[in-house]
């Protein structure tokens, strides 16, 4: 059974390690485009991560490129 609030528990695990992965970045574009919509949770949720980014306290980690 999948967690109601998928993109919410991505965007903690990318707060709690101060950066933005590739990987972590994917599963939340794969959960959006699977899903078509987004909660009020999970768009709360996403809103915190770009004002953590914008106020430089998340790091965008680019791909390593394997």
């Amino acid at each position: 059974m999948r967690t109601q609030y998928v993109i919410r528990k991505l965007v903690e695990k990318a707060l709690d390690i101060k950066k933005l992965t590739p990987e972590i970045e994917n599963e939340i574009n794969s959960e959006l485009t699977e899903r078509g919509y987004i909660s009020d949770v999970d768009y709360e949720a996403l809103e915190l991560l770009m004002a953590e980014m914008d106020a430089g306290r998340i790091q965008l980690v680019p791909s390593l490129g394997y």
